[in-house]
Formats: structure tokens, sequence, C-alpha cells
């Protein structure tokens, strides 16, 4: 749209000068005339980009609809590449969402609440997501597997974290009870499936006050110990 420049009838209640004044990154230069068209008022406005100095309509400038001479829309898209809907940025979403969303929030107590943290490699707003997605990329990112701190009480970062089955994750969780049988500990998980046991089978011994050996123990020497020690044997 061609503009021509063209004098303001001064008695336009409605004028606003707003030359000198700064919107988004966009700076209202103050030497220069205003434009007006087709009742319109236009500023000649200079980007912080630096890019060529633009017209923009009085009006887009005060209700905010262009801060930019389109740089910051580009930015934006940026950022996220178009995989605003991808599983990957779900889980960044939820990352972000665990260590610092308190209100309305049940997983913030185990995560941000105890202290754990977004590294800003990753969290800056610039590029985040990015840096996240391109680690994801090169560390074994399946659409199977979820990610996994590998100490409990480390922050997100690039070399406390993995992609791992539901299950490891599980067997990482810090909840789960933790045994030791000759200098070795492990989870029930494992314990059970190293020695061919339910998982029900050593909590219940668990409970019963057993330890060591007898956590793992065939069921048959149990049974043996737990009737010879009630005098049934």
């Amino acid at each position: 749209m061609a503009l021509e420049k063209s004098e303001r009838k001064k008695d336009n209640y409605n004028f606003i000068d707003l030359r000198g004044q700064q919107f988004g990154k966009l700076k209202v230069l103050e030497n220069e005339d205003y434009i007006t068209k087709s009742g319109h008022t236009y500023f000649l406005c200079q980007c912080e980009c630096n890019s060529e100095p633009k017209y923009v309509e009085s009006y887009n400038l005060k209700s905010g609809h262009t801060q930019s001479c389109g740089c910051l829309r580009y930015e934006n898209k940026t950022i996220t590449h178009g995989l605003t809907n991808t599983r990957l940025y779900r889980i960044y979403h939820l990352m972000k969402k665990r260590c610092y969303k308190k209100e309305n929030n049940d997983d913030y107590k185990n995560y941000g609440g105890r202290g754990i943290t977004i590294c800003d490699e990753w969290l800056n707003k610039e590029n985040g997501f990015i840096n996240f997605y391109n680690w994801a990329m090169v560390n074994g990112y399946q659409e199977n597997l979820t990610i996994d701190r590998k100490d409990n009480d480390g922050n997100y970062e690039p070399d406390n974290c993995r992609w791992v089955t539901i299950k490891t994750q599980s067997n990482n969780r810090r909840s789960n009870n933790l045994i030791t049988i000759d200098g070795v500990t492990k989870n029930i998980t494992q314990w059970a499936e190293e020695y061919d046991l339910c998982y029900s089978t050593i909590k219940s011994r668990l409970n019963r006050g057993k330890t060591g050996k007898d956590l793992v123990a065939p069921a048959r020497v149990v049974n043996f110990r737990f009737k010879y020690n009630k005098g049934e044997i």
C-alpha cells in the first residue's frame, strides 16, 4: 500500500502522537513525520533487529498486534520448529510443569518441591526446547521410551538424563524398597527377577521382618524354617 504524507487535522481529538515511544521491539522514530491514509495514522518505526524502518499503523502499535518488523513471529516459530504437537514437546512441557508449576499439580512435591530443577541450556526461552530436542535425538530417544534421571536427587540436565523403558524407570524410582544382600543393593523387582520369585513373595517376607538371604530363598526353604521355628517340625 502506497502511503503519502498528509497533514493531520488539528481538531481531530483522537490523534495521539506516538513518536519516541517503544512498542515491543519497535521504536517509533522521534524526528520523522507521521503519515495518514484513509483516516488511519502510520508512524515510521525502527525494529531492534536493525532491519529497514517501516511504517506501522498506530492502532496496531497501541493494541500490541504489531511488536516487530516480523522477526519476532519468525523467532517464536523457530523455537518449536512445528513440533508443538509432538510427543517430545509434551514430555518437555510436563518436565517443566513438574519442576515449576506448584498450583494444582500433585507431581510438584516430588520434583520442584524437592529442589529438582532444569538446566539453563534446556530452560531458556530463546531456544531451550530446541536444545532439549537436539540432545534427545542424539541420545537414543524413541517413541516408546521415557525420560529418566539417573540420580533421582539430581536435576534435569544432559549428564543426568537418559531415555529408558517404563520398566527401567520404575526400577529407578526413589520410592522403591532397596534391599542389600551380600553387599549388593537392588530393589524388590530386580531381586524377584534374579531369583525367579514373585514380587509379593519378597514384599511379604520383608513385612515379616526377614532380611538378607531369607528374602530371596526358595519358598520351600523359607517354609521349612518357618515351620521349624514354630515347632511344627
